[in-house]
Parts: C-alpha cells; sequence; structure tokens
C-alpha cells in the first residue's frame, strides 16, 4: 500500500486530497476524492505472499462494515489468482463483529488451482481471532448457453432524487452523514419515510460515484461493498421498521453472490432486492444487480440477524 493510498484509506473524507471536496446538499462529502478513499481502502498492503493488511476508515461506526470487510477479503483472495481468471461466487460468514480501530488481517489458503477454476478461502483476524470469512471460485472465460431474467421496469436514476435529498432532516437521526462512495437513488419508497408495512421489497439505482480504473477485480470488489448496504431494507420494509428509528439491532450473518457477466461499478446498477421470509430473529434477503441495458450481472443471497424490540 503506498503513503497516499494509506492516507486515504485513514481519511476517506477526502480532506486529505488537494482542492475542494463536493459536498451534498446535508453537507456530506461525495464524488470523485470519496471514491478514490474507497479505493484506497480496498488497496490492501502485502506483508507476506498470502498475507494481507487493511485498514479502516476514520469515520467509521462502532463495527466495521460488512461490504467492506467482504470487498477487502476478496481483494486478499483476487491478487493470489492469474487476472485472467475471474471472480464467478464469493460465499462468506460474518463470525464477530470488526474493530475498525486496529488493522484487519487477511490470510490466504490457495485451496486449489485446476485447470478451469481456481478456490481461494479468506479468513480475517483481529487481535488473534477470526472475524469472517470468504471462500471465492474464480474461472477462465468459457462459452456456453446463456440466458438471464429481464429486468424490472423501473424509472431511470436521473429522474430520482439523490440520497441527500431524500433522507434530509432524518440525516442526524438516522446516522448517515458519513462520506457516501456510492450514489444511491431509491426507486421504491425508502424505508423510512412512511413506516408502514409493506411489500418486503427494495429498489435502487446505484453507482460508484465516480469513474473507477479499468480493473475487473477491482469493479466486483466495489459491488460486493455495495451489495450490503440496502439489501437488509427489504426484509425490514415488510414490518414497517428501520434501523436508528426503531428498536432494530441487527448484523449481517452470512453472504454470497454469484457474478454472471461483466459490469462496471461506476455505471448505474439497479439493486433488485426482495426477502422470501424472516423467522427465528433472522431475515433472508435475495438481491439482483442489473446493468442499465437491463443483463442480469449478479446475484446476492444474504441472511441478517434482525432482532426487534429488544
Amino acid at each position: 500500500m503506498t503513503e497516499a493510498a494509506r492516507a486515504a484509506a485513514a481519511d476517506p473524507s477526502g480532506t486529505h486530497l488537494q482542492g475542494e471536496v463536493p459536498l451534498d446538499v446535508n453537507g456530506m462529502p461525495h464524488g470523485q476524492p470519496v471514491l478514490d478513499s474507497l479505493v484506497a481502502l480496498l488497496d490492501l498492503e502485502r506483508i507476506e505472499e498470502n498475507i494481507f493488511r487493511g485498514v479502516s476508515p476514520a469515520a467509521s461506526p462502532v463495527r466495521v462494515f460488512g461490504g467492506q470487510v467482504a470487498g477487502q477479503a476478496l481483494v486478499a483472495a483476487g491478487r493470489t489468482v492469474p487476472p485472467e481468471r475471474r471472480v464467478h461466487s464469493l460465499h462468506a460468514y460474518f463470525i464477530r463483529p470488526g474493530d475498525p480501530s486496529i488493522p484487519i488481517v487477511y490470510e490466504v489458503d490457495r485451496t486449489r488451482d485446476g485447470r478451469s477454476f481456481t478456490t481461494r478461502r479468506v479468513v480475517a483476524v483481529q487481535r488473534g481471532k477470526t472475524i469472517f470469512s470468504l471462500s471465492a471460485s474464480f474461472q477462465v472465460d468459457e462459452d456456453g448457453i446463456d440466458h438471464a431474467e429481464p429486468m424490472p421496469e423501473v424509472p431511470d436514476p436521473e429522474t430520482l432524487p439523490t440520497y441527500g435529498e431524500q433522507i434530509g432532516s432524518m440525516i442526524e437521526k438516522l446516522g448517515r452523514a458519513q462520506p457516501r462512495p456510492i450514489d444511491v437513488r431509491y426507486v421504491t419508497e425508502p424505508p423510512w419515510m412512511s413506516r408502514r408495512p409493506r411489500e418486503a421489497r427494495s429498489q435502487v439505482w446505484m453507482r460508484a460515484d465516480g469513474v473507477l480504473p479499468d480493473d475487473d477485480l477491482l469493479h466486483v470488489c466495489i459491488a460486493a461493498f455495495a451489495s450490503d448496504m440496502t439489501l437488509l431494507d427489504a426484509v425490514l420494509a415488510r414490518h414497517g421498521v428501520y434501523w436508528g428509528l426503531d428498536k432494530v439491532n441487527g448484523a449481517s450473518l452470512d453472504h454470497a453472490m454469484w457474478f454472471h457477466r461483466r459490469f462496471r461499478a461506476d455505471e448505474w446498477l439497479l439493486y433488485d432486492c426482495a426477502s422470501p421470509s424472516a423467522s427465528g430473529a433472522r431475515g433472508l434477503a435475495t438481491g439482483r444487480f442489473f446493468s442499465r441495458d437491463g443483463q442480469l450481472v449478479a446475484t446476492v443471497v444474504q441472511e441478517g440477524l434482525l432482532r426487534v424490540g429488544d
């Protein structure tokens, strides 16, 4: 990790950068400087051949954001794989809360290197204990049968209000005043607005808020980071409750993604999420990423711990 990258990772607000940092209507930093800080956050320091170290943003909440540790773990796995082999799936478990005040060490196990597929296992460690584990599979490009479900009909992202415009005066109560490297536009009603039970569904357009380099692995890791941002909204929508406004305590338990087709994370992606079930203080959510031209590019499944009323 370069000194510039280390500084950016330590201060995702962009204040370390030269020039003016763009602010949205609520004064939150956004745009290219904040996205560059996220890219720097994913630029892990290589300690040994199969061991990497990552840090968390200085403005982190009490525990490490799940999308961050998933993205960093995938970076660690990908850096031990030939670039012509692209990740096609990941399966992860969130085992312990991560402490954002100390670095995270990622240990990569080179499980298998086959003729077509490569398998890697990564464990994330803090204070000698595993906080997260990930298995990822990579494949060389191959021709084969091809089909996909169509994208739902939704308004174009440019016709929708920005996150900052929608959240308005709720920003402090919801604790969403941190820099936002991902531009999110809600298609469905944001769960904090009407506070009524409705269909267990959440649809948002999202994209990296700036321009990313031409690096397939980085675009996938940015999508993995973003996939944890609104997925459980579909579960909460069904019950008319939301983080920060009701007595809801939760955390990601496990997370799986399948990457079907190439995409760019700095171009608009529709994230179509639904919840088929919630029981036993756990909620299940599924998500589908569609590119702007209607191609299904990735599928996500997550189960989250959701304790309501505690």
